[in-house]
């Protein structure tokens, strides 16, 4: 007599039925979002009705992988490329070049000298310092206004409006002549441009990688450190040849190249949903969690980028030959490039948070040793392991915000967090200078930036415990 399987019917969005056998569709509860949602039960505006629906349709139908969703990898490299990578290679404005000897032809002097001599004669280098710094926090304050718009489904319209700004940012930097045009061209539409590009880019990854989302993270930062690492050897070698002018110039035609591929393949797949509430979600921060991961955000910021400011002018004062010092920002991406590549292999096998925290604090460290490496010898490795380290954190930063909370509600919980950072990236490196001004030497720098990131790293730390106590515990 055959026997005959007694099938039970799971219940909506818990199970799937597969012929006579029970298909479990749910996440195991080591998973990061799982184990977050035991422990909020809040910090999500998203009516009970329509998440729940959401859930049962969308939670466990990530391609993660295909030729779409590769694409979009491409596209999120690219963009990575043009904003942030952008940004990096040019943070060199920012620095007092007062302290750089007059013989060294390194490649922040040459910026210097053009805007001293011909254009920013009349204005100190605390005054041009806004320049680099505004750019920086807009790579990350836009996040709140463009994460909100991607949840109600504009995210077309921005991008290709940001990356349209960005563009004619980079061409129009080569006519500027004043402080007030610099200011505008370089500093808010070159960040705004950057913002707008970079913030919703995470939430698009988001939508099509769960479980190998921290490599593509890794992926996508990827594309930060080789525009960091090209971009600025390119002016470098450029401006000697054919002047700022054109540099700016081919600059901008290498920006249309890559945001055209990035606007060709970088696609939303999840539909929209209806999400309550406008810019801000303000429930989410009842959740500590969340709270204090976006805290510990602003105290890395305000020194994570101090180290790769002052790269360049901290091998030029300790004498090292000049051949060498143009090539630390790049030495220092080339690190982050590994860093993030790493870093994204990592997280998917034990976690983002037990990733980031680690080498963070590793970062921390090396910062604190900066000051003191006065060779080559001791500087090129000191800079190169500061890159892997700072690159494992700037990677994987949003991975742990996609799952603290609805996939609905993601571009705001990022736009948020972001938002939270830009304000420690815009005061950090104008605090740096003015430290490095009043102390005559980096040691103090050094000291700042790297407590700040170790608070940061601390807090980090926190919110990981909040989670669970368990120490293999998928965070």
């Amino acid at each position: 007599m055959a026997t005959v399987e007694k099938i039970t019917l799971p219940t909506p969005g818990s199970a799937a039925v597969d012929g006579t056998k029970v298909v479990s569709t749910r996440s195991s509860d080591t998973d990061l979002s799982v184990a977050t949602e035991k422990k909020r039960g809040q910090g999500s505006n998203i009516a009970p009705e329509e998440g729940r629906v959401e859930a049962a349709n969308v939670e466990d139908d990530f391609p993660d992988g295909g030729l779409r969703a590769w694409l979009v990898v491409v596209g999120a490299f690219c963009n990575a490329f043009a904003t942030v990578g952008y940004v990096t290679s040019w943070g060199v404005r920012v620095i007092d070049y007062s302290v750089i000897p007059s013989d060294t032809n390194i490649y922040a002097q040459i910026f210097q000298e053009y805007y001293e001599k011909n254009l920013l004669e009349n204005y100190s280098p605390a005054v041009i310092s806004w320049i680099g710094s505004i750019q920086y926090a807009l790579i990350f304050m836009p996040g709140l206004v463009v994460g909100r718009l991607f949840d109600i489904g504009y995210f077309r319209i921005t991008f290709m409006l940001s990356s349209a700004l960005l563009i004619t940012s980079v061409f129009l930097g080569a006519q500027c002549t004043k402080y007030w045009h610099f200011l505008l061209c370089q500093g808010f539409a070159s960040g705004l441009g950057c913002g707008g590009v970079f913030s919703p880019t995470h939430a698009i990854l988001s939508h099509w990688f769960k479980k190998k989302r921290g490599l593509v993270l890794g992926y996508m930062a990827v594309g930060a450190s080789v525009g960091g690492v090209v971009l600025p050897i390119a002016a470098y070698k450029l401006i000697p040849e054919v002047g700022y002018r054109w540099a700016m110039r081919i600059l901008g035609f290498i920006m249309v190249v890559v945001l055209g591929v990035s606007n060709l393949t970088v696609r939303r797949r999840l539909p929209v949903t209806k999400v309550k509430g406008g810019l801000l979600n303000l429930a989410a921060f009842k959740d500590m969690p969340y709270t204090i991961y976006c805290l510990s955000a602003f105290f890395i910021f305000l020194g994570i980028y101090t180290f790769l400011i002052y790269a360049n002018v901290s091998a030029a004062v300790a004498g090292i030959s000049p051949s060498l010092v143009s090539y630390f920002v790049a030495l220092a991406n080339a690190g982050s490039l590994f860093g993030r590549w790493v870093s994204g292999i990592l997280s998917d096998k034990i976690g983002p948070m037990n990733v980031m925290i680690p080498f963070t604090l590793f970062g921390a460290a090396f910062t604190y040793a900066w000051p003191f490496a006065r060779s080559a010898g001791s500087l090129i490795p000191v800079t190169i392991i500061y890159g892997f380290c700072s690159g494992m954190f700037v990677s994987l930063m949003t991975a742990p915000i996609m799952s603290l909370g609805n996939e609905g509600d993601v571009g705001r919980r990022i736009g948020m967090y972001m938002t939270i950072l830009a304000v420690g990236a815009l005061v950090g490196p104008p605090c740096s200078g003015w430290i490095q001004q009043s102390s005559g030497g980096f040691e103090m720098v050094g000291i700042f930036a790297a407590s700040s990131v170790a608070l940061g790293t601390g807090l980090m730390a926190v919110v990981r415990f909040m989670l669970s106590t368990k120490w293999d515990a998928k965070l």
